[in-house]
């Protein structure tokens, strides 16, 4: 698993964080004036009331009438309670529409990255961010700018009134919250500091548990169960050790602000009286600078609160940005004035190129899959003609799969150059490219969605009778027919056999009608009377456009009207299968053993009988014509086999 990318912390509140987090908050920056104005009319109208309060108590002392004071303090309760009401609103929104835009461009940028560049990064790390960041974001983007300039405003408006009542009362709460300042600002990194140790490790439990379970299976088999939970757990213990570490340094931080607040209010008790006692101070001046007093424990709340939310959420989206380092397709290409560009996405417009010219040609193609990793393929030089199947075969790490990742384009070439219809590759975007190809992968993975989501994927205008075909095709129409919702069923891996996604592919990649259909051991999992299906179907399309494959089963290649023999991430032979069999000894190592494993099989489900010594294809449905085509495959493999 590739190592968690995030940097080690950094200060609390260095500026190129900030900026960052900013990046996300500016497009709402107007929305966010609005908000910290009607904060601002919210944090007056409390400022005014211990003003209010006074007027109160004056006027009872006075004897005077109580119907103004009391009527201005009902209304800044209900001016008050709309502002306060509008204003929670409106913010809200706008960290949903931050969290909303956040989790589109992630979501977006992972599908338009390159292959290369998403597997380099666990799975689960990705989704951690789409999922869990963009909450801590939230709060930080839409609140903590207007919580940090609204706290502060109303602290110091309280202690500019507070002044207006009393300057040493005012002294005494200064030196109060001096000290309570200063301490608070000596807790905020570690905070900080916790906060992302504990994101670092549940983006990389995210990983770790999402490898894990899609490997249950063999996690289960290898009785590895505890020993995976722990690996899990371990990266769990550490997001809750720093979380803990965090809670902690909070719980201070707020004990410190709160005990500060009420140390503040015990000396102005004590002072207020003394100079209430000296005839310096009016009883009413004392109550309203009391108030204040109190009403101060709410900025400095809402500083520490926002200040938190801050470091959380600069924490999360630097993790976030990170993401943009991602590599998308075509990035840097230079497709200007290119032939390609404007062609229809249908059938293509370069479709009618004359018979001479390969549908597919390599030439002198190198690929790696890092800028210092050994070289995956080299010099390969490949035609592969408008017309018939060509199959490569060879040893596991040969670079067959890579091959197709550099047709298919996951997979940029460091040497050489790749040319549909006679013209460079570098004329097409990836997606006028793909629209000529259709693929069907070696892990054939189920897309989220029902039966019907998946095989419209590529295309999907398809009509209700080209969906039935297609599925008589690969013989899964039975399968559809059984199924409560037809073709509309949801789809899970978890009830999709290995041999049922293979065929779900198969029938994707055939309703595309593409100019090259690419199988990456598109039969591996598939049964006898199946496979004899399939088969049918590539030697149907092979008569009418290219079909390529790659294979380790003898029954899928045999008949190939080209062979391509690899190793060693080269081309090291080409031809027909009698033509290997008389030239290449490892395509007669690859046969022998092809033969070996089919003939176990046959003779473990037929028993020995005769004719039961030659080569089974996979893919017999049992009658005459099959055992014809058994007793050719038979006498081609005995004979290479001999030689």
């Amino acid at each position: 698993m590739a190592a968690d990318s995030t940097p080690p912390p950094r200060a609390a509140f260095d500026a190129p964080r900030l900026r960052t987090l900013w990046s996300f908050a500016r497009p709402h920056r107007g929305t966010l004036a609005v908000g910290l104005l009607l904060a601002l009319a919210g944090s007056a109208l409390g400022l005014a009331t211990p003003m209010i309060t006074k007027w109160v108590l004056d006027a009872l002392n006075d004897s005077a009438s109580l119907t103004g004071p009391v009527t201005a303090l009902f209304v800044l309760l209900v001016v008050g309670a709309a502002v306060s009401y509008r204003q929670w609103c409106m913010l809200g929104a706008v960290g949903e529409r931050v969290v909303l835009e956040a989790r589109e461009s992630m979501v977006r940028r992972f599908l338009r990255a390159t292959v290369p560049a998403l597997t380099r990064r666990p799975t689960g790390e990705l989704v951690t961010r789409v999922t869990s960041d963009t909450v801590l974001l939230r709060e930080a983007a839409a609140q903590s700018f207007v919580g940090l300039v609204n706290g502060a405003v109303m602290l110091v408006g309280s202690l500019v009134l507070m002044g207006v009542l009393d300057l040493v009362l005012l002294g005494t709460t200064m030196a109060a919250v001096a000290v309570t300042a200063a301490l608070f600002a000596l807790l905020m990194p570690g905070i900080g500091e916790a906060q992302q140790r504990s994101q670092e490790h549940i983006g990389r439990l995210g990983g770790l548990l999402e490898g894990t379970l899609r490997a249950i299976r063999t996690v289960k088999v290898s009785r590895a169960e505890e020993r995976a939970a722990e690996r899990i757990m371990a990266d769990a213990r550490s997001a809750a050790e720093y979380g803990i570490r965090a809670v902690r340094q909070e719980a201070l931080a707020w004990t410190v602000a709160g005990s500060g607040i009420q140390l503040a209010i015990i000396a102005i008790l004590g002072v207020g009286a003394w100079r209430v006692g000296e005839g310096k101070l009016e009883v009413s001046s004392l109550i309203a600078f009391l108030l204040y007093a109190f009403t101060l424990m709410e900025p400095v709340t809402t500083l520490s609160q926002n200040l938190t939310s801050l470091q959380a959420g600069m924490a999360a989206a630097e993790r976030i940005r990170q993401t943009s380092d991602l590599t998308a397709e075509g990035e840097g290409e230079d497709t200007t004035g290119a032939p390609g560009r404007g062609a229809p996405t249908g059938r293509p417009a370069d479709c009618d190129t004359g018979t001479q010219v390969p549908v597919l040609e390599l030439r002198g193609v190198s690929a790696a899959y890092g800028p210092d990793a050994a070289h995956a393929v080299t010099d390969v030089r490949l035609a592969v003609p408008r017309r018939g199947h060509t199959a490569i075969v060879g040893p596991s790490g040969a670079g067959k799969t890579t091959l197709f990742s550099l047709v298919l384009r996951f997979l940029e070439p460091v040497d050489g150059e790749l040319f549909l219809n006679g013209r460079p590759y570098r004329d097409y975007s990836h997606s006028e490219l793909r629209a000529r190809l259709a693929y069907v992968e070696q892990d054939t993975p189920v897309v989220p969605g029902t039966l019907r989501d998946n095989l419209l994927l590529a295309r999907p205008d398809a009509t209700e009778e080209e969906l039935r075909r297609v599925l008589c095709d690969v013989r899964l129409t039975e399968k559809v027919e059984a199924l409560d919702e037809g073709l509309d069923s949801p789809l899970s891996s978890a009830h999709v056999s290995g041999g049922e996604r293979q065929r779900i592919a198969l029938a994707r990649a055939l309703l595309r009608t593409p100019e090259v259909l690419l199988l990456d051991e598109a039969t591996a999992q598939l049964d006898g009377l199946t496979e004899a299906a399939v088969q049918d179907c590539i030697r149907s399309r092979a008569a009418t456009g290219a079909v390529v494959t790659v294979a380790h089963r003898l029954s899928t290649v045999v008949d190939a009207d080209l062979i391509v023999v690899m190793e060693a991430g080269r081309i090291r032979a080409r031809g027909t299968h009698e033509e290997l069999l008389e030239t290449d000894a490892l395509y007669r190592e690859l046969v022998a053993a092809l033969r070996l494993a089919t003939t176990t099989g046959a003779e473990g489900a037929q028993g020995p009988g005769p004719g039961s010594g030659g080569l089974v294809r996979s893919g017999s449905g049992g009658g005459a014509g099959d055992q014809e085509g058994h007793v050719v495959v038979d006498a081609r493999v005995a004979h290479g086999v001999q030689q």
